[in-house]
């Protein structure tokens, strides 16, 4: 029996709650994403958001004694899990969602495990399942039927219409890029450092490389006109966008890479699930049909081939 198995086969529940709950809460936070970035300037959001979860994670920088030294390459990987996941994915995503809105954006993420197929095609050299293929027809006509609805008036989608939108779906599949390099990047570090240290040291990495544009936001803003409401919220967005790195590491250390990408469906659902019944976002048919084929190409993208037999 391969290691993979034997990893998928031992997985607990725990494991795969920690998964699903990590996807849902950084659904949750990439919809209110959209009201912060409507007070903050996005790097001075940004800045803000990894300055709050390291402080919360100072502890977990010292590395255990049992832990090895890590190697050029481990520094490396863990620089670029922090610049790519965390960073980038940070700016298109904040920048992406208040152009185009949080429903918007849960139909765009759910393309993540295509994103993250096409990447293992690239750089593993895997084979891409037929089904696969459809799973990216779903998604794609997802984001098309999306973009085809025309705002209605009185909708909080964004600052402008038409073209502003199309950028907005273009830094959020930017976005599913970052996460789709995060998932691969993630599995290689979790065989090598624990979860904590990865996670103290990706919002350390981040908080570093916001510093310079974020600094410079916040000398020119005025902190004073900022409500008591809007740093409660940005506390809970600091602290649970943070924490979800942590969930995710835990549960990806004892499941199998492809099938941890089942539950990154949660993603768009929690984006939505804020969008809707706290932003007050417009939640029709039309909308509903493209969310239902962006969910219906993600679960395609990511159920395992055989549910019978182990995946190895």
């Amino acid at each position: 029996m391969s290691v993979s198995a034997r990893e998928s086969e031992g997985a607990p529940l725990l494991s795969y709650g920690c998964l699903a709950a990590s996807m849902f809460v950084v659904g949750a936070c990439v919809a209110l994403s959209k009201p912060l970035a409507a007070v903050f300037p996005v790097f001075l959001l940004g800045w803000l958001r990894f300055g709050i979860g390291g402080a919360s994670m100072l502890h977990w920088l010292r590395r255990p004694a049992a832990e090895p030294a890590p190697t050029p390459r481990v520094r490396l990987l863990v620089f670029l899990e922090a610049f790519i996941g965390s960073f980038l994915f940070t700016v298109f995503m904040v920048l992406g969602v208040s152009y185009s809105g949080a429903v918007a954006a849960g139909v765009v993420m759910s393309a993540i495990p295509a994103a993250i197929a096409v990447l293992s095609r690239v750089v593993l050299r895997e084979a891409i399942r037929p089904r696969v293929l459809v799973a990216i027809a779903c998604a794609v006509s997802g984001i098309a039927l999306l973009a085809l609805i025309r705002p209605e008036s009185g909708d909080s989608l964004g600052p402008g219409v038409g073209s502003e939108h199309w950028l907005g779906y273009a830094l959020l599949f930017g976005a599913v890029l970052c996460e789709a390099c995060y998932a691969v990047i993630g599995k290689r570090l979790t065989a090598v450092l624990s979860a904590r240290r990865i996670s103290a040291l990706m919002n350390l990495w981040g908080f570093v490389l916001m510093l310079p544009a974020g600094a410079w936001a916040a000398w020119r803003f005025d902190f004073g006109m900022v409500s008591w409401a809007v740093w409660g919220l940005l506390l809970f967005y600091g602290l649970a966008s943070s924490w979800t790195v942590w969930l995710w590491m835990t549960g990806l250390r004892r499941v199998q890479a492809s099938r941890a990408g089942v539950f990154t469906v949660m993603l768009p659902i929690g984006s939505a699930c804020v969008g809707v019944w706290m932003l007050g976002e417009p939640f029709g048919g039309p909308q509903a049909l493209a969310f239902g084929l962006a969910l219906a190409g993600l679960l395609l993208a990511a159920w395992p081939a055989q549910s019978g037999r182990a995946a190895g």
